[in-house]
């Protein structure tokens, strides 16, 4: 007979048994029994992905009437619910054609747990059918179980679940994707701790025990193999050890992972509160509109969201955007930032107010600074992008091939402006660079001088806000037709020349036909330019939600640029369940997964149109990127992810008091996935509006006349017409005003 399981208030489990290792002192008696999809005593069916029947919502959005329940107690919606309400979709194999790998789950029980009835469920719930789940008393018989599911050579991966915990939905798809991608030895996720509410979210350290914790382990994955070559699981010692030992005499990280999504519920009273964080400052150019201002905005949440207190300035409300070339001081910003007892300034797309960083470097000998390289404008002498200019190597001077374009500066300052910005970063106070992308580091260790600190962060994204949904819900909510098969292409600047403008509209040209349908968000000035039938141009969506509904109702999203430090389009449109098809060029290595959240093609003439006209034309295949995309990258770039990689730069620069503590984030953290009970709604604004009729045509004029470029004598029109309206807004009011937001 098997053990029965208690009974437990759905989502409201009573405390979970003390013991902190595996096995201890247990009741004697009861054989224990497990769940999975194989047969025997005391098993029970669990439903293959094939027959679980089809979503009525998003794959891990909470029920629609999730409002009218009370919120659980661990911040997860519903759960644990019905299995096809939260199942993540995934294809049948993993990128590579292999096949799932065999999980076991193993929880010892003491006696009647209150809450195991919970623990059971969210197993099952996974939707996971190579997934085995052991319970059984604690003792010789859970020692037996472990040293079974060791020597089974069918197990590719444990977890120890203790009882009483839950599973957060899609958890065990979510780890073992990771794990296949990384070839992990163990592969953790972030712990969701609660008692009456939720309380915080943690993960495991790269380095340092857990002493002292609440039991941990039940959050990590770890790979059969590694467990036997570092010697098994001692009876009474916690899992999380294992997590410890598998650094030993590893290299750095010792083949440990650490994904950015919840994957365990654990209720804990009485826990300790996080420490008090630093207090930082984002510092802007001209705020967070735009591509760069969305990422730098981000990286704030993602640190705020860490515990961090972030005050948020911007130049441009000192000085207008206009006046960028001629401006390097910014007093009052500098004073309020020296005086104000911060702990760290992180800066990013300064060029929309100055042209130089010497701000930073007068910041530098008060306080710790780090320069976010949403492009390579801190490298060089006036351009986001050398791309293949010779000069970046010898030192940028009056030669200067584009000092017309954005961001302009004049010849004569293009080489002083290069030897400055060298000189702050060989410097004993430097700010250190943080690098988006391995392409940016590797740009970065390139063009900075000798020793020059880089670090690699990794962007954030809520994967809460841009998640899938229901495709033809969204298609005939923005009016698109429901058959067709709709391509994608998105940018600030949709038409601008270094996204590679010319050689997307060709190759979306030559697909374009009956049933292909084609969505350009972004600026476009004149769409009818395009020369594509059955373009829906919406222009620039500045709700991060409204973004995410057309992301999700697209079925590729497909990007030319050549010059990216990440590419943030393909990571949010691979959130929404969209992949990408890009170059494997820069920093949209990083962005794109190549075979898992979209493909990569070689930047040669062609190769682009023919692998789009390949993807429309295998359906099966862009669903498989997709449904890859959604998992792999909500791992890879959620705000926790995000917030992971900041704190490990932190940690090891010495701005943490306890460098070695498990990275922990404030309750909020929980409401960026999308399973949660109150999620957060997305940002708005993160554009400038549209621009009308008017400023359309005259923009189009300027361009026929100058091109894109702004010769000197405009900018200094542009400039005197700033400082006018300056004058005149003081002299209305009597008080300073913010000069603008950007270009």
């Amino acid at each position: 007979m098997s053990r029965p399981v208690p009974a437990g208030a759905p989502g409201r489990p009573g405390p979970p048994s003390r013991g902190s290792g595996w096995g201890g002192a247990a009741r004697r008696g009861g054989k224990g029994f497990f769940i999975s999809p194989g047969q025997g005593i005391g098993c029970l069916a669990l439903s293959s992905p094939r027959s679980i029947p089809a979503l009525t919502r998003p794959p891990d959005d909470p029920p629609a009437d999730a409002t009218a329940v009370p919120r659980p107690a661990h911040g997860v919606a519903d759960w644990p619910g019905p299995r096809e309400g939260f199942t993540v979709p995934r294809p049948g194999t993993l990128p590579d054609g292999g096949p799932w790998p065999r999980v076991r789950v193993l929880t010892p029980i003491d006696g009647d747990v209150p809450g195991l009835s919970d623990t059971v469920a969210s197993v099952l719930a996974q939707g996971y059918a190579e997934a085995r789940h052991d319970v059984v008393p604690a003792g010789p018989r859970a020692e037996a179980a472990l040293a079974a599911a060791l020597d089974d050579p069918e197990t590719g991966y444990l977890l120890f679940l203790r009882a009483g915990d839950l599973l957060a939905p899609g958890a065990l798809v979510a780890l073992c994707l990771e794990a296949a991608l990384s070839g992990a030895a163990a592969v953790a996720g972030l712990r969701v701790l609660f008692d009456r509410a939720v309380t915080g979210l943690d993960v495991p350290a790269l380095s340092g025990p857990d002493a002292g914790l609440p039991f941990t382990g039940g959050e990590m994955l770890f790979a059969r193999a590694a467990i036997v070559r570092a010697g098994g699981l001692a009876p009474g010692r916690s899992p999380a050890e294992l997590w410890t030992r598998l650094a030993e005499g590893a290299p750095a990280g010792g083949g440990r992972v650490r994904i950015g999504r919840p994957v365990l519920l654990q209720r804990a009273p009485g826990a300790a509160p996080a420490p008090p964080g630093l207090s930082v400052v984002s510092l802007t150019g001209a705020g967070y509109e735009g591509g760069a201002g969305i990422g730098q905005r981000r990286l704030a949440d993602a640190l705020a969201l860490s515990g961090h207190r972030v005050s948020h300035l911007r130049l441009t409300d000192e000085s207008p955007a206009a006046a960028a070339e001629w401006t390097d001081r910014f007093p009052r910003t500098e004073a309020a930032i020296l005086s104000g007892r911060h702990d760290l300034v992180i800066a990013g797309n300064l060029h929309g107010a100055t042209r130089s960083l010497d701000i930073l470097g007068r910041l530098c000998a008060g306080l710790p600074v780090a320069q976010v390289l949403h492009d390579l404008f801190p490298l060089t002498g006036r351009c986001a992008y050398p791309n293949d200019c010779p000069r970046i190597v010898t030192g940028c001077d009056a030669g200067c091939p584009t000092p017309d374009q954005y961001p302009e500066l004049a010849r004569a300052r293009v080489g002083p402006v290069h030897a400055a910005k060298r000189r702050l970063l060989a410097g004993l106070r430097a700010p250190l660079l943080l690098a988006n992308s391995a392409w940016t580091a590797e740009r970065a260790r390139t063009y900075a001088p000798p020793g020059a600190d880089i670090a690699e962060i990794t962007l954030a994204f809520p994967s809460g806000v841009f998640r899938p949904a229901g495709r033809g819900a969204l298609r005939r909510r923005l009016g698109l037709p429901e058959e067709d098969c709709l391509i994608l292409f998105s940018a600030v600047i949709v038409d601008a020349p270094d996204k590679g403008f010319a050689d997307l509209v060709s190759a979306l040209r030559g697909v374009a036909g009956p049933g292909i349908g084609f969505v350009g968000i972004g600026r476009l000035d004149d769409p009818g330019a395009l020369g594509l039938p059955n373009l829906f141009a919406p222009g620039l969506v500045a709700e991060e939600a409204e973004l995410a509904a057309w992301y999700g109702a697209c079925d590729l999203h497909v990007t030319a640029s050549r010059a990216e430090t990440l590419g943030q389009t393909p990571v949010e449109a691979g959130l929404c369940g969209t992949p990408t098809l890009a170059y494997a060029a820069t920093g949209l290595t990083t962005a794109v997964i190549d075979g898992v959240s979209g493909r990569l093609v070689a930047p040669e003439p062609g190769a682009l149109a023919r692998a789009l006209a390949e993807l429309i034309a295998d359906a099966p295949a862009r669903r498989r990127l997709g449904a890859f995309a959604r998992i792999a990258l909500e791992n890879r770039f959620s705000d926790a992810a995000a917030a992971l990689t900041l704190h490990a730069v932190l940690a090891g620069r010495g701005l943490l008091p306890d460098p070695q503590a498990r990275p922990r984030f404030t309750p909020a953290m929980l409401g960026r996935f999308a399973f949660a009970a109150e999620r957060y709604p997305g940002a708005t604004g993160t554009v400038q509006p549209p621009s009308s009729a008017l400023v359309s045509r005259l923009r189009r004029a300027k361009k026929a006349v100058f091109g894109r470029n702004l010769p000197p004598w405009l900018r200094w029109a542009r400039f005197g017409a700033a400082r006018l309206r300056g004058a005149l807004s003081r002299g209305l009011d009597g008080s300073p005003r913010a000069a603008g937001t950007g270009r």
